[in-house]
């Protein structure tokens, strides 16, 4: 089998390995396709293997001899998945593995707004401690977790992994989700989304993008929230209306927003949180530990090997 990985750099910029692959077929690795190198980098191999690289129709009817489509991720959106499904070819997808990545992620970026450890140290090296007439000194307020509530937007895996984080900082945890189960029910407590953005003092998006929650975060739903909320996004950017977002955080109702990801990745010039100081921006890093690249290549690899051994697992068509 001749299997052809398109945009490898993400997942491997070479601290891991692609013996797993190469123990399945004769492998080809681009870092990087452009569009238009898609059908010729894909050439005679049967098997594809994409991050973001797009998967279209016209792919797929260049390229009759395509068996199998594997994505290095949750999302399978870049392929066109009833493309794939009217030619019988399994579009696989890595549907656990950064859950503790993320949530890990989660609370970095939420103890950043709390500490301003970058900021502190940063003024330290600066001399401003060394200069300082008190022994110590601080440069925004800082701000303890604990009795605080946090309100959870999506209880699956990766928000019950925040929750149990949250809990071990003292916060209680309230969460909001359209599936509840016993596993959630033993963290935190459901209630309904508006209730919880009335009592939060920190929300936490960890639900996926699908029409009914893009841009649950609009200006209606801030209106609901507690003046000096913290929000905080690890899951996707078109989750949050970003002006109206960045309006709330310039007046100050919400009083700090870190998102690790944003409606168009990489992030525009003209986002309009790039403008607001009480902001902290990532870029899409919170899956990216090398504990975490590593499950998912596992995860990949072990999706192509049930294929080469007649067996179907983790298709999403």
């Amino acid at each position: 089998m001749k299997i052809v990985i398109l945009d490898g750099y993400t997942e491997n910029p070479g601290d891991l390995s692609w013996e797993g692959f190469e123990k399945l077929g004769e492998l080809t690795v681009y870092d990087r396709t452009a569009k238009e190198d898609v059908i010729s980098r894909i050439g005679d191999a049967e098997a594809v293997i994409v991050n973001k690289t797009p998967l279209d129709r016209k792919v797929f009817e260049a390229c009759p001899q395509i068996r199998y489509v594997g994505v290095l991720a949750t999302g399978y959106n870049v392929v066109d998945i009833k493309a794939a499904r009217e030619r019988g070819i399994p579009v696989c997808n890595i549907p656990t593995y950064g859950t503790t990545a993320v949530a890990q992620m989660t609370f970095a970026l939420l103890l950043e707004i709390c500490h301003h450890v970058t900021e502190h140290s940063d003024a330290v090296k600066r001399g401003e401690w060394t200069e300082n007439e008190d022994w110590c000194f601080w440069k925004y307020p800082l701000i303890e977790l604990a009795d605080k509530t946090m309100g959870i937007i999506g209880f699956g895996r990766i928000g019950q992994a925040v929750g149990k984080l949250a809990k071990a900082f003292g916060m209680q945890v309230i969460a909001y989700d359209a599936h509840q189960n016993d596993s959630g029910k033993a963290i935190g407590k459901y209630v309904s989304l508006d209730e919880l953005l009335k009592e939060s003092d920190v929300i936490s998006l960890n639900c996926p993008l699908f029409p009914e929650t893009e841009g649950i975060i609009n200006e209606k739903n801030i209106s609901k929230m507690k003046d000096g909320v913290i929000l905080i996004n690890t899951s996707r950017g078109a989750l949050i209306k970003e002006e109206d977002l960045a309006k709330a955080l310039r007046t100050k109702k919400v009083y700090a927003a870190a998102c690790d990801v944003v409606s168009s990745e990489p992030i525009s010039p003209d986002n309009p949180l790039l403008g607001c100081y009480n902001s902290i921006l990532t870029p899409h890093i919170a899956w990216a530990p090398k504990e975490s690249r590593q499950r998912l290549m596992d995860v990949a690899v072990a999706d192509l090997k049930a294929f080469v051994e007649g067996k179907w697992i983790n298709v999403v068509n």
